[in-house]
């Protein structure tokens, strides 16, 4: 059991959690305006189900997304070792995992209010539509930012029951930084994409210009970062938190440039990783140095 346990860990990359979590819990810190006035239950019950709800719905979109794309990673070397394409777990193992976690998610959903539970199921099935969209466009990159970018506003409402800019704007953030990071992991795979027609920035406009799209990305990123920190007034911990992130993006993009997978990937960890801590860091003492949710559209 515990081997099937680690296999399906393994599956989803379930430490790759780490990239949205931060920001779903930075939002759901400001959401509850530092937890100010709530009992300890009542914390501990919004807290549980809405890490339920981000390991749940990551675990159903991943390993949907290696059920989708078996066939493709099977003739990719460097994914041929995977769980699916090596037989390691049987595709109807990977279907009632996916499910699994589908009913999880709803069910924690339907704990938290009616709004959360609502849009439960649509945003699972939004989520696993991830998978396709690699086939026909190269903005599925983007739609993979924007698929994690839900987290701080699926947070929030889990929170609040309501909809809010702020968390909006967090979201954008991410999707910007996901979606530029995810443009960077594709340039191990721009021969292969291309030869099987599969639709990616590298594959469409090869790795040097598929770089300069994701440093654009990751530009973007910065600004929306500044301009929310000015339209909410989140003073020097938030200008702190962008010029680490600007570091950050400066590091990656001109100083460290490698061929080597390895490093890749544990660039890729630890830069999403980095990015999404200091995010939380920054709202979190925001909060707590005086920063206030009231009166925030």
């Amino acid at each position: 059991m515990l081997k099937k346990i680690l296999e399906f860990g393994h599956l989803v990359r379930f430490s790759h959690t780490l990239f949205a979590m931060p920001f779903a819990l930075a939002s759901m810190w400001v959401a509850a305006n530092g937890f100010e006035g709530m009992s300890f239950l009542e914390i501990l019950k919004i807290v549980l189900l809405i890490v339920g709800c981000m390991v749940t719905a990551r675990n159903g979109a991943m390993s949907f997304n290696r059920f989708a794309d078996a066939d493709f990673d099977a003739k990719n070397p460097r994914t041929a070792s995977r769980h699916l394409p090596a037989g390691k777990i049987k595709k109807k193992s990977v279907i009632a995992f996916v499910i699994v976690n589908g009913v999880l998610f709803i069910t924690f959903a339907y704990f938290l209010n009616f709004l959360a539970f609502a849009f439960a199921l649509p945003v699972f099935l939004l989520l696993l539509s991830y998978s396709f969209w690699k086939r026909f466009s190269f903005l599925c990159h983007w739609y993979l930012g924007f698929a994690i970018g839900m987290s701080p506003l699926g947070a929030w409402i889990a929170v609040r029951g309501e909809f809010s800019l702020f968390p909006i704007f967090m979201s954008i953030i991410l999707a910007l930084w996901m979606g530029g990071f995810d443009i960077i992991y594709a340039t191990q795979d721009e021969k292969i994409d291309k030869d099987m027609g599969l639709h990616s920035v590298p594959a469409k406009f090869g790795r040097v210009k598929a770089l300069r799209i994701a440093l654009a990305s990751h530009l973007l990123m910065l600004f929306v970062c500044a301009a929310f920190g000015y339209y909410y007034s989140l003073g020097i911990v938030w200008l702190v938190v962008v010029l680490l992130m600007t570091a950050s993006i400066i590091y990656i993009h001109l100083y460290r440039k490698t061929d080597d997978l390895d490093a890749m990937n544990r660039d890729f960890f630890l830069a999403n990783v980095l990015i999404s801590v200091l995010v939380m860091i920054g709202l979190i003492l925001w909060i707590t140095m005086g920063g206030t949710v009231y009166g925030l559209v």
